[in-house]
């Protein structure tokens, strides 16, 4: 059985966090490997034996590494906290991923064939409108990436601006002088909030994409 190290301590964790994001690559390994037994922890409710445990912890280190590189020094929570969102939603885009190619492959089943004696499959007799079926599963896959997302990577007030800004969850969009009015702050000060909450889901859409 694969044994792992014991948690690092918060002053060494954050020293490391620190190299890290000034690009120091031995220190992110360390912290991947100091947090390991976080990632075994999680994937044990991902488990059972149509899977390969390997797999799910390679699954899991995706998810670390996303959050080292992404985690927000200056919040002042644990690594752990914010990691465990992470590699949740690592874990999460897997199995959605694995149930698409499931629903792929059964439109694309055989189902009988037609008067001609030609194979045809569900996607055959599939009558859709407007966009491309493919690009409306990528659409929708995205839209529920970045929505998982935004609780992980910013913080309150970020949520708070671009709920407001883009009409989240629903509701009204706003301008950024409406939402000044709205918050009680300058309109210089919602664009840096706006541009800062961006480039962090930007980054992390970069990442899933990589």
């Amino acid at each position: 059985m694969q044994t792992f190290k014991q948690p690092l301590t918060k002053e060494r964790e954050l020293y490391y966090l620190k190299r890290s994001k000034e690009g120091d690559l031995s220190a992110r390994n360390l912290l991947v490997e100091y947090n390991l037994r976080l990632v075994a922890h999680i994937i044990k409710k991902y488990n059972n034996f149509d899977r390969d445990i390997d797999d799910l912890i390679s699954i899991g280190t995706i998810g670390l590494i996303k959050a080292i590189n992404t985690y927000d020094i200056e919040k002042g929570n644990r690594l752990v906290t914010y990691a465990s969102r992470c590699i949740e939603n690592e874990l999460l885009m897997m199995l959605r991923q694995e149930r698409k190619c499931s629903k792929e492959f059964s439109l694309y089943e055989p189902i009988g064939t037609d008067k001609e004696g030609n194979e045809i499959n569900l996607l055959d007799i599939v009558e859709y409108e407007g966009k491309d079926i493919a690009e409306q599963v990528i659409l929708e896959d995205n839209i529920k990436q970045l929505y998982e997302s935004l609780e992980v990577l910013l913080d309150q007030r970020e949520l708070e601006v671009l709920t407001l800004r883009y009409g989240l969850f629903n509701r009204s969009p706003y301008t950024q002088r409406e939402v000044s009015n709205q918050l009680g702050i300058s309109r210089s000060y919602v664009s840096r909030i706006e541009k800062k909450a961006l480039a962090k889901l930007r980054r992390s859409f970069d990442c899933f994409t990589a």
